[in-house]
């Protein structure tokens, strides 16, 4: 999930002129972290539209959290309703996106001067969904839930950042269930990290009776949809042999860009990933634009370099209403890395103003994102309890 240390909310307040308003239509594809950003700083001096299939906004960055606790339903769906104040929130998919046009699964079209890209990535349930209703959702939540209450094993398959917060979820809900965790990988947590911070994370899932199988994958993948209680067995390609009654696969993430058409897929990468400038144009076409997890911008994908992503871009369509050249560029910031285990537990790695790494134990962990989760700055943000 989101490795943030803060999620950046508040942009100011835009001007512009009444005639601008009316002669530019900006249309956002995708209300994610990123999207949702640039439609409210474009929203009074640019004609909004924001297109987005669901009918809330979905905060990931707590998605994991929903999956042991029901109370964190309304801390992860949040509507639209008060996101923009003139423009407008389709409740539509995009079916093709094309340089100045959108064209919607209801056949709609939409006619744009400015197109920003914000559609993100997909990712298997829990940490993603596929219901466009939040009441669907929820009702998935709901059986995995109950269902899971019932396992005594649980087999998480993937033992990157998603993989683990997952597991610390369960094994700080449900102390009593052995957590499987497998990872093809010689080592958890794939990637350039610390060791210190490994092995922070391996003491605590020691202490919660973890079992790690690494190094080896599964040689085939259990008959169960993802989340139901089903019990099965399966052998690890080393053949070790494993039984549980759920499972969750953590790996396997591509860019949300196949709606594209033939011109704005030029030089994609094989990821799904699109190539930008540093002023976050999509290359060769100065007024289609990207944020977040669908640009090539090399970085961690988090909810924290959507927002600033969104920053520059929204700072550059308003440049260009202006009549002024694009200025803002994106420098990516420092990677900073925040993995919770449940709301008490995991670690963190963070850069130093001289640029040394340092590792942070659970009790900074919690109080940076496990325990809140950056619900409350995203309630702020989307105006609940404004009604």
């Amino acid at each position: 999930m989101d490795n943030g240390i803060a999620l950046p909310f508040a942009w100011g307040t835009a001007v512009g002129s009444e005639e601008a308003l009316v002669a530019t239509r900006v249309v956002v594809v995708g209300g994610g972290y990123g999207g949702s950003a640039v439609a409210r700083a474009l929203d009074e001096f640019a004609d909004v539209v924001l297109v987005e299939p669901r009918d809330t906004f979905v905060h990931t960055t707590a998605a994991l959290r929903a999956v042991v606790d029901p109370s964190w339903d309304e801390r992860v769906f949040y509507p639209y309703d008060h996101l923009l104040t003139r423009g407008r929130v389709v409740r539509d998919r995009a079916r093709t996106v094309a340089p100045g046009l959108v064209r919607l699964s209801s056949h709609e079209s939409i006619e744009a001067d400015h197109i920003v890209l914000a559609t993100g990535t997909g990712y298997p349930f829990p940490a993603r969904y596929l219901e466009s209703s939040a009441a669907s959702a929820q009702s998935r939540l709901e059986r995995l839930r109950a269902d899971m209450a019932a396992c005594q094993q649980i087999l998480v398959v993937g033992a990157g950042a998603v993989g683990l917060e997952l597991t610390g979820e369960i094994t700080s809900a449900f102390p009593d269930i052995e957590v499987i965790l497998v990872e093809q990988e010689d080592h958890i947590l794939p990637g350039d990290h610390l060791p210190e911070l490994r092995q922070l994370l391996l003491d605590q899932l020691g202490d919660r009776k973890v079992r790690l199988e690494l190094g080896t994958g599964l040689a085939y993948l259990p008959r169960s949809d993802v989340g139901v209680h089903d019990p099965f067995t399966v052998h690890t390609e080393s053949g070790t042999r494993l039984s549980a009654q759920m499972w969750f696969r953590c790996y396997g993430t591509d860019a949300a860009s196949d709606h594209l058409d033939a011109r704005l897929k030029v030089g994609m990468h094989a990821n799904g990933t699109l190539p930008v400038t540093p002023h976050l144009q999509l290359v060769g076409h100065p007024t289609v634009w990207a944020v977040g997890d669908v640009t090539d911008v090399a970085e961690n994908k988090r909810a924290t370099a959507a927002r600033a992503h969104a920053a520059v871009v929204a700072a550059n369509i308003r440049s260009i209403i202006e009549g002024d050249e694009p200025r803002a560029t994106y420098q990516a910031a420092a990677e900073l890395f925040v993995l919770p285990l449940g709301p008490q537990g995991g670690a963190s790695q963070i850069v130093d103003a001289d640029g040394t790494r340092r590792v942070l134990g659970p009790v900074e962990t919690s109080r940076i994102k496990g325990a809140d989760l950056f619900s409350g700055a995203m309630a702020s943000f989307f105006g609940v309890g404004q009604d």
